[in-house]
């Protein structure tokens, strides 16, 4: 829980720098990919958690890694090898996106489907995005989830709407039984 504080605070430092030298969505397109990077790559992962390796060779690694990254984002290498805390970057990456989305007035919004989406399933799921959504802006985020057999799960905020073919057949269930 610490490290999940942790890494906000130094998301919201780090997001404050890049906002005041107005480089905030360069230092949001290193964090994703630094995000992604590691989610992605066990190696560098187990890498970065390990507490047998020096943090000199962490930042090193990462400074070479995103050779390209802004020069806010190199800073955070830095801090985080000052204060020894580099196994919460990932973390702090994923904050400081989600707070770069808070700022810019931009909500996610989480679909679930049994498929990834096509075009069609798209336009309805945005056609519903308009019935439910807010004047913010709107990005979708799918996620692959056999389970629901079909249709989608809509998720923005604290709002949910269920339209998968799973949840009608539970609902079904429920009706024949009574």
């Amino acid at each position: 829980m610490s490290s999940t504080r942790a890494a906000i605070r130094y998301a919201k430092a780090i997001l404050e720098i890049a906002d005041s030298k107005k480089v905030a969505a360069e230092v949001s397109a290193d964090m994703a990919l630094i995000a992604s990077t590691i989610k992605g790559n066990a190696e560098l992962d187990k890498f970065i958690q390990s507490p047998v390796i020096k943090v000199e060779q962490k930042e090193n690694a990462l400074l070479e890694v995103f050779a390209t990254a802004n020069a806010v984002t190199k800073s955070l290498f830095h801090l985080l090898l000052e204060n020894k805390r580099f196994e919460i970057l990932e973390a702090i990456a994923l904050e400081y996106n989600k707070l770069f989305d808070i700022m810019n007035g931009v909500e996610v919004a989480k679909v679930t489907t049994a498929i990834p989406m096509d075009a069609a399933l798209e336009a309805k799921v945005s056609a519903k995005i308009a019935t439910l959504s807010t004047s913010k802006k709107i990005t979708i985020e799918n996620t692959v989830d056999a389970s629901i057999i079909g249709g989608f799960i809509l998720r923005i905020g604290d709002k949910q709407y269920n339209a998968s073919i799973a949840n009608r057949l539970q609902v079904l269930k429920r009706e024949l039984s009574n």
